[in-house]
Order: structure tokens, then C-alpha cells, then sequence
């Protein structure tokens, strides 16, 4: 493709699963394009700079050499880029890249409505919004993300204690279904004697109850030593959470996307999910993943034990889990997915 000069934007202080798949793509676009980020520094990506800078770059440096691109995932980007192109007449185009499996409320249709091109992550997700150039599914870094040659070894090292460990991974609160697991959990883990819960990601202030709750309920039932609630892990240590654990849960209420049941395949790891975000066809019709109705918790314990009937046959699994995230969810298809908009927003006059 033409090289244009691209702007990523990530203006969350928070590491997001938004956070997270623009790292992994701004991550190999850094070797391919002239790319910068704009807004919160990201792991393994470009020192960022400010939108102020950004400006600046493009006005000194860029001035007659074509237009740029602004590839942008939230609401205070889309508006940041919009501004830059209509208020300071830029010559840039604006990407945005869609993941929400629901209606947006007006002002974000608003502000979609305003984007050069948008890219959605699943058919469904496309069905919200309009001006869909591509539909590009997330895809996952499996040169990151690769299964443990040992994993009661590496699980053992992590010093949670137990023989075997399952996990969730996500922020502590309703919609995230931390709730759903635990309940699982109190049903499980009584009749797994060897093995341990995770709970990964942290509760903000306005979830701190909710999270207190959780934990009383736990403490009744005997379990504290066994449920354990992480906080958040970083991000380069993920990779080794994933191919350590036996099974990944995820039961979220609502979930755009969902990047973690991939990355647990990656690492060879089976997951049981709820029927939401792109979790169904991760599974790939059971054969990866056991997909349950949300709030589901008999469903879940069900799909739980059956996959935790499995666990001496996880060497066999992780080979076809690990071809499977290759051919169809790896970071590189996104990346090729991404660039053809790229051109294709090159291609057309200014």
C-alpha cells in the first residue's frame, strides 16, 4: 500500500480491552507505516505525543504531501479528529473502529456519521452503524500469546497455590459478570479440591460494594483462600496467566468484543463463555469453547465441569487451538484488514 501518515489516538488513562487491541495492532503498524500515537502511552507501541504535537507534525512536516489519517475508537477521539479536519481544515481522513454489539445513543451516531470510514469488528457490530468500509475481527498477538510447554509448571510458579487454576478476566462490576463467576465458582470448586479461581482486573471506586459483596459471600462459604481477586495483572504478563490456566470463563452481561477467549486459545486454553460479544464464534461451534446463555449459572457449571473432565487432555487441544487462532485471529489478518481501508480512503480525492 502507499505509506500515509497515520495518527492513532488513545486519550483513556486506563488500559481498556479497547486499550488493549490497539496496542496489539499499533504494535507491528509501527514497523510497517509512518505511525504515531496520540493521546496515553500503550505497551510496546511509539512514545506518544499530543494532540497539540500531532497538529503541529502535520503542519510543518506534512504540508503538500497528501493527506493523513486519524484512526480513532471513542467518542473524545472521533470529536478531537473531527475538530482537527473541519474547524482547522486538515487534510486528513478519520477512521473509526466499532465494536458495539448495540444501538449507540445520538450523540455518538452523530458523531459516526461524521467518520470517512468505519471498521467493525464483527457482521453484527456493523449492523449498528453506517458507512462500514470493512468488517475486521480483532485479532490476537500469537507471537505473545503461545502455550506453555509445561503448564501445571508454569501454573506452579505463579504462587497462587492449588494444582491447576481457572480464571476471568475483566473489570470488577456488573455488566462484566463477576457475580456470575463467583456463583459458579461456590458451586465448583468444592468438588475441585486442587484447584483455584482467579479473578483478574480491578473494581473502581464506584464498584467497591459490589466487590465487598462478593467477597462476604466467598468468606461465608470457606472459599477465600481458593477464590482469589488479583487486582489487575500487566499487560506483558498476561500471556503467561493464559498458558498457565486450564480454562478461561468469561460470563460478561455485555461484551462488544471480547479479545480474551482468543488469547486463551492462542496459549492453547479452552474458555467457556456467555452468548455475547464474539464469543460464539470463537467457539467455533463448541469445538474451542462452550458458549452459555448470560446469567446462566447452572448452564456454566455444566459447561465448567465438563471441560475441567478434560483437563489431561489439554497437549491435544493446544495444537488445534493454537492453528486455529493462527488462521483465522492473529493480529497480522487485522493489520492487513485495517491498511486495505488505509488505501482505500487514499485512493479517493480529497
Amino acid at each position: 500500500m502507499t505509506a500515509p501518515k497515520v495518527f492513532v489516538t488513545n486519550f483513556n488513562k486506563n488500559f481498556t480491552g479497547v486499550s488493549a487491541t490497539t496496542a496489539a495492532v499499533v504494535a507491528l503498524q509501527k514497523d510497517q507505516i509512518n505511525i504515531d500515537l496520540v493521546g496515553v502511552k500503550l505497551p510496546n507501541c511509539p512514545e506518544p505525543i499530543s494532540s497539540k504535537k500531532a497538529i503541529e507534525m502535520y503542519s510543518k512536516n506534512l504540508k503538500g504531501k497528501g493527506l493523513s489519517i486519524w484512526h480513532v475508537r471513542r467518542n473524545q477521539e472521533m470529536r478531537t479528529a473531527i475538530w482537527v479536519r473541519d474547524i482547522l481544515k486538515k487534510p486528513i481522513k478519520i477512521v473509526f473502529t466499532s465494536a458495539a454489539q448495540r444501538r449507540h445513543s445520538l450523540y455518538p451516531r452523530w458523531l459516526i456519521s461524521k467518520m470517512d470510514a468505519v471498521i467493525a469488528t464483527t457482521i453484527e457490530a456493523a449492523s449498528f452503524v453506517e458507512n462500514v468500509s470493512a468488517v475486521v475481527p480483532h485479532g490476537v498477538m500469537t507471537q505473545k500469546f503461545m502455550p506453555a510447554q509445561d503448564r501445571s509448571k508454569v501454573w506452579s510458579s505463579l504462587g497462587y497455590g492449588g494444582q491447576f487454576g481457572v480464571a476471568c478476566v475483566g473489570r470488577i462490576r456488573p455488566e462484566k459478570g463477576t457475580d456470575i463467576f463467583i456463583e459458579t465458582m461456590l458451586e465448583i470448586l468444592p468438588h475441585h479440591p486442587k484447584m483455584v479461581a482467579l479473578v483478574i482486573g480491578k473494581a473502581t471506586r464506584k464498584h467497591y460494594k459490589y466487590k465487598q459483596d462478593l467477597l462476604e459471600k466467598i468468606e461465608a462459604a470457606g472459599l477465600s483462600d481458593r477464590i482469589l481477586f488479583v487486582g489487575e495483572i500487566d499487560v506483558t504478563s498476561m500471556p503467561k496467566i493464559m498458558s498457565a490456566i486450564s480454562l478461561l470463563i468469561a460470563l460478561p452481561r455485555y461484551e462488544g468484543y471480547g479479545i480474551t477467549p482468543i488469547e486463551a486459545l492462542s496459549c492453547g486454553t479452552p474458555f467457556v463463555g456467555s452468548a455475547t460479544g464474539y464469543f460464539r464464534a470463537f467457539s467455533a461451534n463448541g469445538k474451542y469453547g462452550i458458549i452459555v446463555d448470560p446469567e446462566d449459572v447452572a448452564g456454566a457449571v455444566r459447561a465448567i465441569k465438563l471441560w475441567l473432565s478434560k483437563n489431561d487432555q489439554l497437549d491435544a487441544f493446544m495444537k488445534e487451538a493454537r492453528k486455529y487462532i493462527i488462521d483465522n485471529y492473529s493480529v497480522e489478518q487485522e493489520i492487513i484488514g485495517i491498511h486495505k481501508v488505509y488505501q482505500s480512503l487514499l485512493d479517493k480525492p480529497l
